[in-house]
């Protein structure tokens, strides 16, 4: 019994913040079977977490099939150990029900994987401690909630402010957390960024795709990109990916920590 009243009760830790957050749109509740992968993908990636000693990291899920576009990652957010509201939340931008809106939540792990995940795979990096205690500063203090911009577009050119997908607010976040002191905004995030060596991931996206994905998805848009890359098919684009590249080159005595079911 007490075994039982242990494990629900973490399994409350897990779920923390704003339960319905990150949540998909379908009509259909989450089996057992999905519930059940996400605690248990939420309680290795805590284990993993707390092994690593780490203040705040960044963690990546596999939220659909990206490999034609040669990548793994489709969603990340910072995974916080002090959270106010509890430990290791995790703090991201999220775009529900494929609107043209987002917002930022506040989730527990098992939450945040509970999103009709394509894999059951986490990655987590773990930036140096001086990295770190920046990110977390920013976070403590709420400067993230400035760098948000409500217009969503999952393909945003990530030097234009028209739009902002979700890992575009992550790394803006993290440009004004580890640039020469808190940014003005947005635009200087993203000329910080331009300067300090990020590159964004280029998708090759045909002209009848783009077409069919602007009119059909809300979520979707192209006019901030410039002209001569749209007309020749090639998008930049602000990826898990490139975010964790960028990660990397800025901060050696970052590592990586891969979380995967058996």
């Amino acid at each position: 019994m007490k075994k039982a009243l242990f494990l629900a009760l973490a399994c409350l830790a897990l779920l923390g913040g704003t339960v319905q957050a990150g949540q998909t749109c379908s009509e259909n509740p989450p089996t057992a079977e999905t519930l059940q992968k996400a605690f248990r993908l939420a309680l290795k990636t805590r284990d993993a977490l707390e092994a690593s000693g780490a203040e705040v990291a960044l963690i990546g899920r596999v939220g659909q099939d990206l490999s034609k576009y040669r990548l793994r990652y489709s969603h990340l957010g910072f995974a916080w150990r002090d959270h106010p509201q509890g430990r290791w939340l995790v703090v991201h931008e999220l775009n529900q029900c494929g609107t043209a809106v987002s917002d930022l939540f506040n989730e527990g792990l098992a939450n945040f994987f509970l999103d009709d995940l394509f894999a059951w795979e986490a990655m987590i990096v773990v930036p140096g401690e001086e990295m770190q205690k920046k990110i977390a500063a920013s976070l403590r203090e709420g400067r993230f909630v400035r760098l948000h911009e409500p217009s969503y577009n999952m393909l945003a050119y990530p030097f234009s402010t028209r739009y902002q997908n979700s890992n575009q607010w992550a790394l803006e976040v993290v440009a004004d957390a580890v640039g020469p002191g808190p940014l003005s905004g947005r635009a200087e995030a993203q000329q910080w960024l331009k300067a300090n060596g990020y590159a964004p991931t280029t998708l090759e996206i045909p002209a009848m795709t783009r077409l069919g994905g602007r009119m059909f998805r809300a979520n979707i848009a192209f006019d901030d990109h410039p002209s001569e890359r749209r007309w020749a098919g090639q998008i930049d684009t602000v990826t898990v990916e490139s975010v964790f590249a960028f990660v990397a080159a800025r901060d050696p005595a970052s590592k990586r920590v891969l979380v995967r079911l058996n």
